[in-house]
């Protein structure tokens, strides 16, 4: 049996078994996921919410934003509150002072350390008790508890409409007034807070920990790191180590020694002319750039709100395009410019690979880019009447804001993209099919690349299998794997094999070496990075399953990482095979940056957060930030630039390549984002990380943390890596414009030699 042929059946099985697992997983949290009660109700019979408060309620949290305002169990924005954290905190603080104020002892910090232990006993068997009856799904609360939980309520009501008593509150969150316009709707959302608590401190029946794994850290609840925390971090820090001197071994064991290919005398694809449809690719990346810049900008104002509340430089933004707006279209435009200048690569090299043209290819190309544009205003409309209540919660969830991070498009668009994406699949397979032939050199790299084509359209599917009244614990299951899976699994795979190919059609790598290093890295990839797709679901109501599994298959997503210094090295050699491949010396100078952005990016801090006991802390904290800023740009952007630049080649093959701006332009980029990382991000995560383990994880977030001069000065520190950055893709939009406005042709009496040479 040949290498390649095992390779491939031992990916097929690696899949299977993965999702198999990963699909089981999904039953158990189902099954165990915190029970949603039909009432909350006090000893003595009183109501206090119903099952449809907190339906409601949380409806009502998803259209003002969801987790682009704030955060529930660790999950959304880093500025305002994770409100689950802040509601456990708060109630825990206002039984205390009940208590203390009972028994005639006064405020309770004025108490000394032996007459507070008693009281915290107490608050702590109410809150980890476990009240709720089975039978009648019901949740019994005592009265000192319906006590705390109403002064809680007040205040969460006065902070959600336009109260002045919370009025500074509400600029230090970046909230704008009337949040929430309904005094009702208000109401209802403290149900939904509250329940969030609740399952975040009372313990799973039968098991000493929370439904969320005692997450977040609240000494006064009694909610500490579980032993499975520390366990399995251990064990997973074990796994990676082993994981690594296997990858090691076997790297040093299997590097091939067959001579390189003789490197072409001219460049071989100089010679392929774009079809149509290939250069009606131009426009898609004309709308990456433009999708681009606009995150940028919206990037900046919602940094700024964190210094400024509801205000940019005295103007009130927050009446007009408030905080979790900004921070909506923030995220999505990161994932819709990147995956759009993938999308556009695939139209661009299906034709390319196999030298087919299909009839009406260009018409479907040009009419995928529209419904791409319609997609995005009309989601973006529809998100920004529904975070300013003007749309209502009846179709909220279809046009409106879904409140879920980075899938925060209503239902409806949605749908619509995922139609849109099965039209690319379509477009890019059907090209493509004519270089499927078994018999034809590289058409294991070509049905890789294919396959992946088919999982980029189908997993994005995942993200409608759940509806309105889903399970937070099931629709966090769903979502990432929408948001791991899609973006971070298959989209790699993708431009792996893209780039290898192009590297083969180059001649600088051979067919047989070019197959077997797309596979061996596609198994080594998946083998953390599906059942890695549960290191996000810890603390999510989810169970003791995910910590196991999750924790120590995610550490394996460091292990292809260990190596990526020498792949580096590898691509950086490329541009010096031949004079010729000067032409393509900016494409691989992006490809190397993905190679070290994702060994510090994805890898090193990547493995900072992602072991059980460093998440326990961590979660939704600026270290976090750090990660998914370098890693989401610093690798899927980049290499959505490197692609684009190479397409882009093909497109306006005579155009002058200005090359002094792509220089500038990728070093702002890189310098920007390591700037923007290192004097901003990492050191305000670190400050937060040492807050939460004095203080309990709300203080962390809260405002008289954030509040303070020494913070405020960080987020300015932002300035110098922002305006680089910013100046950076300013000058790559430039450069790409210029290819069309100000193209310089060379002329044709030039020496083919010289005219492939001269100007890059």
């Amino acid at each position: 049996m040949s290498t390649t042929r095992k390779l491939w059946l031992g990916l097929a099985a690696l899949l299977v078994a993965s999702f198999a697992v990963l699909l089981w997983v999904g039953k158990e949290v189902h099954q165990q996921a915190p029970p949603l009660p039909t009432a909350v109700v006090t000893a003595d019979g009183q109501t206090l919410y119903t099952k449809g408060d907190m339906e409601e309620g949380r409806q009502v949290w998803q259209s003002i934003g969801g987790q682009q305002l704030g955060s529930i169990w660790g999950h959304g924005a880093l500025l305002a509150p994770d409100w689950s954290a802040d509601w456990l905190h708060r109630e825990s603080m206002a039984m205390l002072e009940l208590l203390s104020r009972d028994a005639g002892l006064g405020p309770y910090d004025t108490l000394t350390a032996q007459q507070q232990a008693p009281l915290k006993a107490r608050v702590q068997e109410e809150l980890r008790t476990n009240t709720w009856d089975a039978a009648s799904n019901t949740i019994t609360v005592s009265a000192l508890r319906a006590r705390a939980m109403e002064a809680v309520a007040a205040h969460y009501m006065s902070l959600l409409g336009n109260d002045p008593a919370t009025h500074k509150l509400r600029e230090g969150y970046a909230m704008r007034e009337n949040t929430v316009a309904e005094m009702e709707h208000r109401r209802e959302v403290t149900a939904f807070f509250w329940w969030t608590s609740w399952a975040a401190a009372t313990q799973r029946p039968n098991e000493p920990m929370s439904y969320t794994q005692n997450w977040p850290y609240e000494p006064l609840a009694g909610n500490t790191p579980t032993s499975t925390s520390f366990l399995w971090s251990v064990f997973s820090i074990l796994f990676m180590i082993f994981g690594i001197g296997l990858l090691g071994w076997h790297h040093a064991r299997q590097v091939s020694h067959e001579p390189l290919p003789v490197v072409p005398a001219r460049d071989p694809l100089t010679e392929l002319k774009a079809t149509p449809s290939m250069k009606a690719t131009g426009k898609y990346f004309w709308t990456v750039l433009g999708l681009f810049l606009a995150q940028i900008l919206l990037g900046a104002t919602t940094a700024h709100y964190q210094v400024e509340g509801q205000q940019a430089y005295g103007f009130a933004l927050a009446n007009y395009l408030p905080y979790s707006l900004t921070r909506t279209w923030h995220t999505e435009l990161a994932v819709l410019w990147i995956a759009t200048a993938w999308l556009a690569t695939g139209l661009y090299i299906a034709p390319l690979i196999s030298g087919h043209e299909p009839k009406f290819q260009r018409l479907g190309v040009n009419f995928l880019w529209v419904c791409l544009l319609v997609i995005v205003v009309g989601s973006f409309a529809g998100q920004w009447f529904a975070v300013m209540d003007k749309m209502g919660l009846k179709y909220n969830f279809w046009f409106g804001h879904q409140g879920w991070e980075y899938t925060d498009l209503g239902r409806f668009w949605q749908i619509f993209l995922f139609i849109g994406l099965m039209l690319w699949l379509f477009l890019v397979g059907r090209a493509l099919w004519p270089a499927m032939d078994r018999n034809k050199e590289g058409a294991s790299i070509v049905g890789l690349l294919f396959l992946s084509t088919v999982a980029i359209g189908l997993l994005y599917g995942a993200g409608l299998m759940w509806g309105e009244h889903t399970h937070i614990a099931m629709v966090e299951y769903w979502r990432w794997w929408v948001v791991h899976l899609w973006v971070e699994g298959f989209f790699e795979v993708f431009a792996t094999a893209v780039i290898s190919y192009l590297f083969v059609r180059l001649g600088l790598l051979r067919v047989t070496t070019a197959t077997t290093n797309v596979l061996f890295a596609t198994i080594v990839f998946m083998a953390g990075g599906v059942l890695g797709t549960l290191h996000h679901l810890y603390f999510s109501g989810t169970t003791t399953a995910v910590i196991a599994l999750g924790a120590s298959f995610s550490a394996l997503e460091v292990v292809p990482l260990a190596l990526i210094g020498m792949e580096a090295y590898e691509t950086w050699k490329k541009q010096h095979e031949a004079p010729w491949m000067a032409r393509y010396r900016w494409p691989i100078m992006f490809f190397v940056a993905v190679s070290f952005w994702n060994l510090v990016g994805a890898g090193l801090l990547g493995f900072l957060v992602n072991t059980p006991i460093a998440l326990y802390y961590m979660q939704g904290l600026n270290l976090t930030a750090t990660h998914g800023h370098t890693a989401l740009f610093g690798v899927y952007g980049m290499l959505g630039l490197g692609l684009m630049l190479f397409c882009l080649r093909g497109i306006r093959p005579d155009a002058e390549w200005r090359e002094g701006w792509l220089k500038s332009a990728f070093w702002l980029l890189n310098i920007g984002l390591s700037l923007m990382a290192a004097l901003t991000l990492l050191p305000l995560g670190i400050l937060q990380l040492k807050a939460v383990l004095e203080h309990g994880y709300w203080f962390a977030r809260s405002a008289e943390f954030m509040d303070r001069p020494l913070i405020h000065m960080l987020v300015w520190m932002r300035v110098p890596g922002d305006s680089l950055f910013a100046l950076g893709a300013l000058l790559i939009s430039v450069f790409v414009a210029a290819l069309w406005l100000a193209p310089k042709r060379r002329s044709a009496t030039l020496p083919l030699g010289k005219r492939q040479t001269e100007g890059v």
